[in-house]
Order: structure tokens, then sequence, then C-alpha cells
């Protein structure tokens, strides 16, 4: 755009100088005279102009009269001459445009979000120079949706009332579509994992409903944040984007390249706090314990953003409201890091008045109750900062800025925050094919219903034996209480009429919620109402038949989930603790159910991911009934590889019938080292141990409580046609009755 702007500004400078190079002493004139002038009256010249009867004009004076005219943008030649005690203003009006067309397609969404970010628009003065931004402006636009193939031109028709109508011609052509994706450079991890960080994806003849795989200037700034993110949190403190390219391969198809620089790892060495010297240090002792914690340990991202929230939060509840934050890093022995947190009082201003702007779609509601500072509230950058980023963190807007404003007096405040909404619906197909079957689902989601911030997600799951469809209401911030409250209702239908003679289908509604109690300690409590019918054939067994009927029952089911693991994707580092209960309310058997899981990861060796997790599970009749066959437990098929799923545990005839107890040991550790050159396969060996046993509702049932184990390698390759893992494994220890699996694999995509 400097571009454009700068050969005008030279021709001002131009005429100007030609213009007033003969006056070099002051005159003072007495009448303003303007002449070509049609649609806008002399007295607004004169009101643009800056002149005043009586003023004494030099040279300076005539340059200012000239400037304050032409950004008008109402001219398009302006000259200024005296003659005696006259200021003689001639000009020639740019034309004014009576209508803005863009032709050359149909969907008006398309043009309505072109037009909105015109500058040139219906009844403005038409400026050359501004009418070719607009054009460069189209093109970035289209560009940002994915259409780089486009072609615009733009065009003046004249109109008979001095009026013209400005044309942009588009041709949008074909979409570009991302044939191939590309990691270079200084990278450390292999294709396969970026692979999963990134959004944009490639472009495959199936991938029908994906938008990701367009070429689109949005998603790859956003892939550029993802990926920087991602190294920082890994210990590359220094680690760089430094390129993203597009080539143009054939046709419509483009190859996507990221250039990537990581660096090294580093630790963590010093860290300190420097505080303002009439802040008690006895408030921050917590964030001395954590620097302790952190000395000598990897580098990372999110703990100083940990540690950032933690001097907020102990800062505000000890009513510290006028401060900001900063970090002065330095960089010692290469790969040490010396932090210096500095908290800062800073002057005492209350904000006056907030303003939206950009929310078309959006209720003003939504974005409000995300600010931590209200009018009236004394001014706190973090606070403030951390209001832009919840704003940002729910994911409806394109972009989030923010502007803080002068107000109505020294220490008041009004801060601008401009949104730019985004299309907020989803379409989503995927489907997976294994040793246990396959699967196919569908989804239709909208982050942003009826512009009320509220998540609406249904969806359908095919399986061999199974059917299931779920739809679910979401508000993130019930009451403006920073809390969810999510509705779902869903419907399970399991037909195994063929292999054990029963048929089951489970129709429910769910009321919950999920909050951070404390820090790290997650509490997902619900509320649950179910119907269930269970229709047995004459195949069944004696016991099944027992349960034929229908059941109702209310549950209050919550998780305490204690997580410091460094990531959820492929985490690293840390651990996870979750324990699970389901308490019946009312209830036809009054069956309790339990869990307990817990799981650890550490960095054994460059790269080399090591995990240990342990999981128990029981379920059991209060009132002293059976457990329904649809609440019986069984092995997760992750949990025991080496083994068919569902096939272990207890037996009656030919079926089995899963147990009332479970348990399940795994290990395993990720083999980087092992062919390293190849870009899109990960290795790793695994032991699994599990065990499941109980039966309540017979003794002549065959319950050895054998624990089996298997070891084997495990293979995730990311293929043309989605990510496939398949593992080989060999029991260990196994019952008789048990059916083993040697070879497992899943392989799955996305349309």
């Amino acid at each position: 755009m400097y571009m454009i702007f700068k050969p005008m500004k030279y021709i001002i400078s131009l005429l100007i100088f030609f213009s007033v190079i003969n006056i070099t002493e002051a005159k003072t004139i007495n009448s303003f005279i303007v002449d070509g002038n049609v649609r806008i009256s002399e007295e607004s010249i004169k009101v643009f102009s800056g002149f005043n009867d009586g003023d004494d004009i030099n040279q300076n004076e005539l340059n200012i009269i000239l400037k304050n005219l032409y950004e008008t943008n109402f001219f398009k030649d302006v000259s200024v001459q005296i003659d005696n005690d006259s200021l003689i203003v001639t000009v020639k009006e740019n034309p004014i445009i009576q209508e803005v067309l863009i032709e050359g397609f149909k969907r008006e969404k398309l043009k309505e979000s072109i037009y909105d970010i015109l500058t040139l628009k219906n009844k403005s003065s038409y400026v050359e120079y501004i009418a070719k931004s607009d054009l460069q402006r189209i093109i970035n636009e289209l560009r940002v949706t994915g259409y780089y193939l486009s072609k615009v031109t733009s065009s003046i028709k004249q109109n008979e009332n001095n009026t013209i109508n400005l044309i942009y011609n588009i041709n949008l052509g074909e979409k570009a579509l991302i044939k191939k994706i590309k990691f270079i450079g200084d990278k450390k991890f292999k294709n396969r994992t970026l692979r999963r960080i990134i959004v944009s994806e490639e472009s495959r003849f199936w991938k029908f409903l994906s938008n990701k795989k367009f070429l689109n200037k949005n998603l790859i700034n956003l892939d550029e944040r993802l990926l920087t993110s991602f190294y920082k949190n890994e210990g590359y403190y220094d680690a760089q984007v430094q390129s993203s390219s597009a080539k143009f391969i054939n046709d419509k198809n483009f190859e996507l390249t990221y250039n990537i620089n990581a660096g090294q790892k580093f630790i963590f060495n010093k860290l300190d706090l420097v505080l303002p010297i009439d802040y008690d240090s006895k408030n921050f002792d917590e964030i001395s314990s954590t620097f302790d914690d952190l000395k000598n340990t990897t580098y990372s991202l999110a703990k100083i953003e940990k540690i950032l929230k933690k001097i907020d939060i102990i800062a505000l509840s000890n009513q510290y409201e006028f401060i900001s934050a900063d970090v002065d890093e330095e960089i010692i022995d290469n790969n040490k890091l010396n932090l210096t947190f500095i908290i800062k009082e800073t002057e005492k201003n209350y904000v006056e008045r907030i303003n939206i702007i950009g929310n078309s779609i959006t209720r003003e509601n939504v974005i409000r109750n995300s600010l931590l500072v209200d009018e009236g509230d004394a001014f706190n950058e973090i606070l403030h900062n951390k209001s832009l980023n919840s704003i940002k963190g729910k994911g409806i807007f394109a972009k989030v800025d923010s502007q803080i404003l002068d107000g109505s007096s020294p220490n008041m405040k009004i801060i601008e925050i401009e949104v730019e909404e985004q299309a907020t619906g989803e379409i989503s197909a995927g489907a997976g094919l294994g040793s246990s079957g396959g699967t196919l689902g569908f989804g239709l989601k909208e982050n942003n219903w009826l512009g009320q911030g509220i998540s609406l997600n249904s969806s359908i799951e095919i399986r061999e034996n199974s059917l299931r469809g779920e739809i679910t209401f979401d508000n993130p911030n019930f009451r403006n209480s920073d809390n969810s409250l999510y509705t779902s209702i869903s419907s399970v239908n399991t037909d195994n009429m063929t292999d054990s003679g029963y048929e089951t289908t489970v129709t429910g509604v769910s009321v919950g919620s999920n909050f951070e109690k404390y820090e790290n300690l997650y509490l997902f409590p619900t509320l649950s109402v179910t119907f269930e019918s269970l229709t047995t054939s004459s195949d069944a067994s004696a016991n099944l038949k027992k349960q034929q009927g229908d059941y109702f029952e209310t549950l209050f089911k919550y998780v305490l989930d204690y997580d410091k693991r460094n990531r959820r994707y492929q985490p690293s580092d840390g651990h996870r603790s979750t324990f699970r209960q389901e308490i019946p309310l009312v209830s036809e058997n009054w069956e309790l159910r339990n869990s307990y899981t817990i799981a650890n990861f550490t960095e054994l060796y460059d790269g080399m991911i090591g995990s240990v997790s342990f999981g128990v599970s029981a379920i059991n009749s209060m009132s002293g009934d059976d457990v329904k066959i649809s609440k019986r437990l069984y092995i997760q098929e992750k949990k025991l590889r080496g083994f068919e799923k569902g096939k272990v545990g207890p037996k009656e005839n030919q079926d089995f019938v899963g147990g009332n107890y479970s348990s399940t040991l795994n290990l395993s550790t990720t083999l980087p080292n092992l062919f390293p050159d190849s870009e899109n396969t990960d290795f790793k060996i695994f032991f699994d141990a599990a065990t499941l046993w109980g039966i309540d509702y017979s003794s002549t049932v065959k319950d050895t409580g054998t624990i089996r184990t298997a070891t084997g390698v495990g293979i995730d390759w990311f293929t043309p046609i989605g990510p496939l893992s398949f593992s080989l494994s060999q029991p260990l220890t196994k019952d008789s009755s048990d059916v083993t699996e040697v070879f497992r694999f899943n392989l799955g995509t996305t349309f």
C-alpha cells in the first residue's frame, strides 16, 4: 500500500511547489474566491482549507491550504493564487461514485465481505489511487479465502448526472489446493509430528468437505503461530518459522513449505521477581517456590504464562490494581536462560468507556462477558491483556485488536476493541477401518449459535454393530460465571443379536459443567437421566434373558482430573491423575461405578518419550442385584494389545460377558532414532498387562482373574490416505479361553 500512495505524495508536493514558488511575503487576505466547484459549496471549501478572513498568507500557509483540500479526497486538482487581497482557489472535483458493483460471480456473502473491506463505497468521491489500493485489497481478501488464481480488473461507467459507477470484475477461478506440505530446515521433529500441529492439510480427492485443503493466508499465519508455540513449549527458546512459501506446481495445485530453525534446547537457570519497594514480598512466596521448582528444567513458554497468571492472581487478591508485568530475559552459556519478572506500578487510570466495534452477528454481551476490566474499574494492563486473550480464545473471531484512547479527563481511558467475525459453522465426516471393524461418522457444528457464543454440536457414528447419535448444547460462560454448562441428548443402539442374542437401546439426557476448581485440578459434574431397553432372542443365555426389560435411572457423575502434563496432545513431560464416579440417584439396579487412572510422561533421552499408566475400575450393585450387561466392564482395546477386542475375561458358553472389576498397566517408549530418515513414521515398543474378573450373577461362570500380558512394537505411519497405526504383539500370559491377536491396525481419514 505504501508504494501506491508514495507517487501521489510526490505529485501533491510538486503541485504545491509550483503553485507557491512566487509567494515569498505574507499578504493579508480579505476575500476567498472559489472557481470550478459544482457540488461542494464555497463555504465548505473555505472550511476545508482552514482559511479565515483577515489571515496573513505566506508560502507555508498556501502549502497547508493545498494539503488540507487534497486530503478531503473531494478534488482531483487544486490550484491557489493571490490577486491583491483575494485568495482564489480553483478546483476540479472528483466524481461521486453512484454505485460500486462487484461482478463476475453470484455468491452474495462473498460480495458483502469484499464490499466491507473497500475504502471507496457508494456515494464516496472517486479517487484513483484509493481505487487501486482497493483493488489490491480485493486480491488479498480472495487469497485469504483460497482464490489465489483469481483475476480482478476495475472499470468506470460515466453516468448522466456527473456520477460514475465503479465496477470490479472478478474471475474467481478455482480455489488453490495444497497438493503437498513440506517442512525443511533444522526442524528436530519428523514431518508426521509437525503435520499434527498445523491446521492446513494436503488435498485428496475424497476430502470434499474440508476447507483446510485450500491455500489460505490466514490458515498459514495460524500454522506459523502453532508451530512457534509448539517449539517454544518443547524448550526451543530461539525457535523460528523463518518463512512459509507456496510454490505453484501445476493447474491449481501448490506446494506449501515451512522453513523452521529450531535452534537448541534451553533450560531455566535463575528466576527472580522484582517488586515495587512498598509491596510485601511474603504475598509472593508462592512465586518464589515455583522458581525453585523450575530451576534446571526445560524451558517452556507455557510455564512462563502460568507464572504470570499466578502473579496476576496474587496481585489482584491483595488489591494491587495499577500494575503491569514485564519479563527480562538473559541468555548465558548458550542454552541457559535467566528470567526476571518485573512488577511495576502504572499510572492510576480508570476506564471511562469500553467501545466494541465490528460485531454484526455476535451479541455485544458475549464479548463484554469476557472482559475482566469493566467501565468504572481501575485500568489494569494485565487484566486487559487477559481479556483480549479470552476473546481470541473463543474461536469465533478472525482478528481481535484493541487500542487505549484518552478519555474526558487525564486519568480516564477509553478502551476500544475491534473484532473481525469469521465463519463459525463446520461440517465434518470421517471414516476408520481396523482389525475390530469399521467406523463412519458425520458431524455438524456451530460455534456461535444465534450470535450468543454458544456451541451447538450434532454427530452420528456408525459401527458394525452399533449406531450412536448425539446433540450437545454448550454455553461456555453460563450466567457470567466463567464456567460452562452443557446439555446433551443421545441415543445408542447396540445390536449383538447375531453373536450373543441381545440388543440394547439407551436414550438419555445429560446436564453438566466443567471448570478449574484449583490450579490444574478440573471438576466435571454431570446429572444424567437415561432410559434403556434390553431385548433378547432364543439364542441368549439364561442369565441374559432374566435381564430383558426396560430400565429407568438417574445418575450423578463426576470426574476429578488433576492434569500436570506439559500439553494435552502427545505430552512429553508431566503426569495426569483422574478419578471417575457414577452414583445412582434413582435406579432399579443401583449400580455404583468407580474408576481411577494415573499416567506419567518423561523424556528418557533426546526425543525418546517414555510413559507408564495404571488404571483400575469397579462396578457393583448397591442393592445386591446383578449388573446389567450394558454396564459390565471390558478391557479397552488400546489398553491390551495382543488380544481381540472384548475377547478376554469371564466367558459364559460362547459369550464373553465382562466383569465387575478390571485393572490395566501400560508401559511404552517412542524410538525416534529408529529409521530417523523416515519422516512420516514413528516407532514405539510397549508392554501391556490387564486383568478382568468378577461375576455377580452366577457362580458357575468361569472366572480365573488371569493377568494377561503382551509386548510388541507399534508403528504410526502418516499415509496419503490418512494416519495408519498398527502393532505386532506377542502375548506372554493368557487364559485358555482368551482370543489372541498378533497383528492389529487402524486407519482413519476425514472428508
